[in-house]
């Protein structure tokens, strides 16, 4: 079990992460739906230490870290155990797919490079890009840099992977083969955190969905207590929202 306790994140004194605990099983994925600006992508780089977190706690097999005061070496641990996917794919625009997946098994893994290129082309290769693993991003389309980006994070084999709304730079026609690369993830038994817009993604993959609204948690269940039976009013007018889109 994960378990993340307390945690809230500020800038200039905005609250944007107000005191969210959250406990994800093993091979469950719990998606965080909400209007933009709801703080669902600060709750996920603060876990990730991308963002410093006011305060908070974090237990992860036995792992613990309190976020106010961690160390340096535990940050690189936590980094070990779990990974990101961001939305703006944040490839080294100057390596190549297969240097972008390998580089993280080697800086923070302190892997050889016989074995991180092993392991990095299994991972491209799982996400349907070996015949792409010496292109530079910019040879690449959005999805095709996306599922890097996914291929990286999962070469890393994570035991909490954090997906920050990963086809919200997509053009639509590239949305589906992302969707399809993070559902193939989830049907493995990966742990996830996923923050999305695709109402209908969330719906078919997420065991639990969390609604967050102004930093808070005001509603989760299942997808169908969640989608079918909302209990908050904000919860069934954001819902609506997508409904009449």
């Amino acid at each position: 079990m994960i378990k993340i306790s307390n945690l809230s994140k500020s800038f200039q004194k905005n609250l944007i992460v107000d005191d969210v605990s959250i406990q994800i099983e093993k091979g469950e994925v719990l998606a965080l739906i909400g209007s933009s600006g709801a703080g669902k992508s600060t709750f996920l780089r603060s876990i990730n230490c991308l963002e410093k977190a006011d305060c908070g706690q974090l237990d992860l097999d036995g792992f613990h870290v309190n976020f106010t005061n961690i160390t340096k070496s535990q940050k690189l641990e936590l980094r070990k155990q779990t990974a990101m996917v961001f939305q703006h794919f944040n490839l080294f625009q100057h390596r190549t797919a297969l240097d972008n997946v390998k580089e993280g098994l080697k800086i923070v893994k302190k892997m050889s490079d016989k074995t991180a290129t092993e392991i990095a082309l299994k991972h491209l290769e799982d996400v349907g890009l070996s015949d792409r693993v010496n292109y530079y991003p910019k040879h690449l389309s959005g999805g095709q840099q996306q599922r890097v980006g996914i291929a990286r994070a999962l070469a890393m084999e994570p035991k909490l992977l954090l997906v920050d709304e990963p086809t919200s730079a997509l053009d639509p026609e590239l949305v589906g083969g992302v969707l399809s690369t993070i559902k193939a993830t989830a049907a493995k038994g990966q742990t996830m955190i996923l923050v999305s817009h695709e109402m209908s993604f969330v719906y078919e993959v997420a065991d639990r969905v969390i609604f967050m609204d102004g930093g808070r948690i005001v509603e989760q269940g299942t997808p169908d207590e969640v989608f079918n039976n909302p209990k908050s009013p904000r919860t069934e007018q954001f819902l609506q929202s997508y409904k009449n889109r």
